[in-house]
């Protein structure tokens, strides 16, 4: 069987090492490719950036040498769910080969209301901190130490920028099989969650896990099975 991309986008404050168990899950015909946003993890040197599309730019530059020659999918968590669908919207308006899957977690529908609700981050140090603790995501060593916080404070705060000041704007429907899976104790109705289904002619696939926002690290290997499964139908039809 030939391999598939996997092309995987970070959640808020996170970094192309989040997504390690991933890697070293996911079977072998799946290459996982974790991208990197500006200003942390490997691109420390490089300034945030606050503008969504300036960051869909930025994730364009990094995949458009090779998606024309690869079979591929993207995955995002929370904010990163939200960045695949722009990511594969910006792909296929440059004429690019179409993603084979999407695979969103953890985030309610571009269109949903309630983004533009919170402005975690315009609050206070101590109420952004305690706004992050609320999504039961990050270690308590991280949260309990001054020198950590402050370095990953700003990146929080302006990836939550990034995503709390989005626009939606209506488009053409995408063509594209999507598998939507939340938590069952995460804050977002679930008709917020349903307006995934606005982006797609192809009826979503919407899932439910126990768990609170970052449930992805409690069931990494039950993830990893619904991707590998859903792209091994896709593979089986490009070779039938």
């Amino acid at each position: 069987m030939d391999k598939l991309i996997l092309y995987c986008l970070p959640f808020a404050g996170g970094s192309r090492y989040s997504y390690r168990v991933y890697e070293e899950s996911m079977p072998p015909f799946i290459n996982v490719i974790p991208l990197e946003y500006p200003g942390r993890g490997a691109r420390t040197k490089d300034p945030l950036v606050g503008d969504i599309n300036a960051l869909v730019e930025d994730l364009y530059a990094q995949i458009k040498g090779s998606v024309d020659n690869v079979r591929y999918a993207i995955y995002g968590h929370s904010m990163g769910g939200l960045m695949a669908c722009l990511l594969a919207r910006k792909l296929i308006a440059c004429q690019h080969r179409t993603p084979l899957h999407l695979f969103v977690t953890g985030t309610s529908g571009p269109s949903a209301p309630s983004r533009g609700e919170k402005k975690r981050h315009l609050l206070n140090k101590p109420d952004f901190i305690q706004e992050v603790k609320d999504l039961n995501g990050s270690p308590e060593e991280i949260l309990s130490n001054d020198e950590l916080l402050d370095y990953i404070e700003p990146i929080l705060r302006n990836d939550f920028r990034v995503t709390e000041n989005y626009i939606y704007t209506p488009g053409e429907k995408l063509n594209i099989p999507m598998t939507v899976i939340t938590g069952t104790r995460e804050d977002m109705t679930a008709e917020d969650i349903q307006l995934w289904q606005r982006e797609t002619s192809v009826k979503v696939d919407f899932r439910r896990m126990p768990g609170h926002h970052f449930f992805i690290y409690k069931y990494p290997f039950e993830i990893v099975q619904i991707i590998a499964k859903k792209l091994v139908i896709h593979s089986k039809s490009f070779q039938s």
